[in-house]
């Protein structure tokens, strides 16, 4: 006699740990004290406006996204209880940091000097961030990737970091297809080839005819942190 073997759940994965449903993260809230003043430093940033509802008298919410995110900032008012300005860590990614910063910078936006971190000394006095509380001048010297960046604060001191990712670990992204969020970040990539095709010209000693071939490999393994072509 076999022992009857419980109903599944609908839907239930059948290893734990497994996602069978796709779940987008796409909205963080922040908490802002003055709506308006919030509005104008994000639309300043260049940031894409999706919303700005106010019912009139005590709910208002504005939606920004940045520039080649899947996700979203939201603001307002009767939006969230946290204190205004008490969101840290707010991580925003970039492919060049200098680009980044400056980008700020001609928005008008004080950002700091970027920095990258105290080479496994994690304990220090400065603002904490992914890698402890070292802050040391200028980008990472090997220029890793994960490894450099700059601060900034909106008007309620909500902290913001932007970080330079170049290459993904591995398994952080679907290492079959090749995308590019902007713009920006295809021009980075195009051009940390040209570097490396550059080298590979030296190694052989001779132009490279099939350099379109080669900058593609190279894009194409370097976004999921496969080996690179030499």
């Amino acid at each position: 006699m076999t022992q009857a073997q419980p109903a599944r759940e609908p839907g239930r994965s059948e290893k734990p740990g497994v996602a069978r449903v796709d779940m987008k993260f796409e909205i963080v809230v922040i908490p802002v004290s003055d709506v308006d003043r919030a509005k104008e430093f994000y639309g300043r940033l260049g940031w894409r406006l999706d919303a700005d509802y106010d019912n009139g008298t005590d709910f208002r919410v504005i939606q920004f996204t940045p520039p080649g995110s899947g996700c979203s900032v939201i603001f307002g008012k009767n939006v969230t209880p946290a204190t205004p300005g008490s969101a840290q860590g707010l991580y925003m990614i970039v492919s060049d940091i200098e680009a980044g910063r400056k980008e700020l910078l001609g928005h008008g936006v004080e950002v700091s000097e970027v920095f990258h971190g105290g080479n496994n000394v994690y304990a220090g006095p400065d603002e904490p961030y992914l890698f402890g509380r070292i802050r040391v001048s200028g980008p990472d010297p090997e220029h890793r990737s994960y490894r450099s960046f700059a601060s900034f604060r909106d008007p309620d001191g909500n902290g913001w970091l932007m970080q330079e990712v170049t290459t993904r670990l591995a398994g952080r992204i679907d290492s079959g297809v090749t995308s590019f969020a902007s713009t920006n970040d295809l021009i980075s990539a195009l051009k940390r080839a040209a570097v490396a095709h550059g080298e590979h010209e030296k190694r052989t000693g001779q132009a490279d005819p099939n350099w379109p071939d080669w900058y593609a490999a190279y894009m194409v393994a370097e976004q999921p942190g496969k080996e690179l072509p030499q």
